[in-house]
């Protein structure tokens, strides 16, 4: 009798669940840091998506986030400098030197947005206003909690996310297409404390074929510095 309670007992702990709360860091207003490619394989790139893989041309990239969802981004490829502004919905792309300027309306395409996710941290606002966050498992081999992240609306792509419960930090993730299929896998390293804001320093993605394809390090980076909204301002 008394092993059987024993048993039923381990049975209900390792059932437990775990709630969108558990996974998010509260205390990011906004964080500042620069993106240098430490590795970019354009074949290999390729694989995973055009578009993402001509985003390893740009060697080293300025990026101011706040909360929620203003992205900035100013990068140089050869003498000629990019900037990408993502202000809620709303996004822009600006060559100055070619006097470009691309705006759309991303409302119905969430998933064309670059937030928090995209360098492995997750925010209250992402998981209100933007994801659905459902508990996996927890991982047997790390403790980190398994969760997938389905768009509320407009978007079936997804990502699934081990999240180390003590820092609260993405330390890998994998992304899904329209159809269910998978695209690459990002795992995130060497982590930081900067201001009481746990943040990764190297990110790395592997395509289906788990070739390496690319590797990121986030460099200088500044927490809650008060940024200005007008940093983000996209009319």
């Amino acid at each position: 009798m008394t092993s059987l309670l024993a048993a039923t007992a381990f049975l209900f702990v390792g059932q437990a669940t775990f709630q969108a709360s558990d996974i998010v860091q509260s205390g990011i207003k906004d964080i500042s840091f620069t993106a240098r490619v430490q590795y970019g394989n354009q074949m290999e790139l390729a694989k995973i998506n055009k578009d993402f893989g001509d985003s390893y041309r740009v060697s080293s990239s300025i990026i101011k986030t706040k909360e929620p969802f203003k992205v900035r981004v100013e990068g140089k490829v050869g003498d000629t400098t990019a900037l990408y502004i993502l202000n809620g919905t709303k996004r822009v792309y600006s060559i100055p030197r070619l006097k470009l300027r691309q705006k759309e309306d991303l409302s119905t395409s969430p998933g064309k947005r670059q937030t928090y996710l995209d360098f492995g941290l997750l925010t209250p606002s992402l998981l209100e206003d933007l994801f659905d966050a459902k508990f996996v498992r927890v991982d047997r081999a790390t403790n980190d909690l398994v969760f997938d992240l389905t768009y509320k609306k407009n978007d079936k792509s997804r990502h699934r996310v081990w999240v180390d419960p003590k820092k609260k930090i993405v330390t890998k993730r994998e992304w899904y297409n329209q159809k269910g299929k998978q695209l690459a896998t990002f795992n995130y390293e060497n982590p930081v404390q900067i201001d009481g804001v746990w943040m990764s320093t190297l990110a790395t993605v592997r395509n289906v074929d788990n070739k390496k394809a690319g590797v990121l390090s986030y460099e200088n980076i500044k927490v809650n510095q008060g940024l200005s909204d007008s940093l983000f301002e996209v009319d």
